[in-house]
């Protein structure tokens, strides 16, 4: 009885993630046939417990997706009382990172709420703002916050002492299509640093800028948390759906793309936004909703 007992207890303590979708699977592969680069790609209907995974588990680069990572260092920092949310921070000309940031339009000697370059960094992917945010917590303590809660790989590899051969390879910061979702599931579930900050960054996470791929595909009125990374041999996009009828996750890692031009047909970008259509459509199908004709010209986010 008591081995009986036992058995019953590993059976209902298997998490239901490890239940395979097959005819998503199958979908999906069909979607992705003949892409012209590195992708993987992991899917998780939280309400069912159902996932899809090809190559989840490879490493790809984060791009800006890193500044998720960035972002619960921060909080915890905030958490533990070594920062204050609203504290004000005085910017230097050091910190400008060229681009067309929006921090990299102040001067010198200017102030700003931490808070407000956290919201930077993420609704507007403000990399001036997100270096000055790595620099004020430090790589290294935004890597032992991912390795103490269970990230195997997701790591920030410039500016982060040790990490010179990883950023060789992949850049600002490396993870897989499974871990990016679960970071992302951590945080709906209020389970990063705390429920409170969990609940901050998902606000965060919700007012999206970037919103012309994979968040274009899904209703305007059902709210989305997502982190989307770009460069010239990668392009990546990771969201959260509120949808009505159970919560789904899911990343889009690619890497080693042929097609790498920045315009609106690329080849990765298309994927995505065709990736999250179909995920829309197999998990809501009676939805009636579609993108309006000619909202691809109110799309142009640059």
């Amino acid at each position: 009885m008591k081995y009986f007992l036992l058995y019953i207890f590993i059976l209902l303590s298997i998490p239901a993630m490890a239940q395979t979708d097959k005819k998503l699977t199958a979908k999906l592969q069909e979607a992705v046939s003949g892409f012209q680069g590195e992708y993987g790609i992991y899917v998780h209907h939280l309400k069912t417990g159902k996932t899809v995974s090809l190559n989840a588990d490879t490493i790809f680069p984060t791009a800006s997706m890193i500044k998720t990572g960035i972002q619960c260092a921060v909080m915890d920092k905030i958490e533990k009382g070594e920062l204050q949310y609203n504290q004000k921070l005085v910017y230097r000309d050091s910190l400008l990172y060229a681009g067309e940031d929006i921090l990299g339009s102040f001067k010198n000697g200017d102030t700003i709420q931490l808070s407000k370059v956290a919201m930077l960094m993420i609704t507007m992917s403000d990399n001036t703002a997100s270096l000055w945010l790595q620099k004020l917590v430090g790589g290294e303590y935004i890597n032992n916050w991912l390795a103490q809660n269970g990230f195997k790989v997701f790591r920030v590899n410039s500016r982060t002492p040790g990490r010179q051969e990883q950023q060789k390879q992949y850049g600002w910061g490396m993870s897989t299509p499974y871990e990016m979702c679960r970071l992302f599931t951590m945080i709906h579930e209020g389970k990063a640093v705390s429920e409170a900050a969990s609940e901050r960054m998902y606000r965060n996470l919700i007012r999206i800028y970037w919103d012309e791929n994979a968040l274009s595909q899904i209703p305007p009125y059902v709210q989305a948390a997502s982190k989307q990374g770009a460069v010239n041999q990668a392009r990546s996009e990771t969201v959260l759906v509120n949808a009505p009828h159970g919560d789904y996750v899911f990343s889009v890692m690619t890497n080693n793309i042929k097609d790498q031009r920045w315009t609106p047909d690329n080849e990765a970008d298309q994927m995505i936004k065709k990736i999250s259509a179909l995920l829309w459509n197999y998990y809501e199908p009676h939805s009636k909703w579609k993108p309006a004709a000619g909202v691809d010209k109110f799309m142009k986010n640059e």
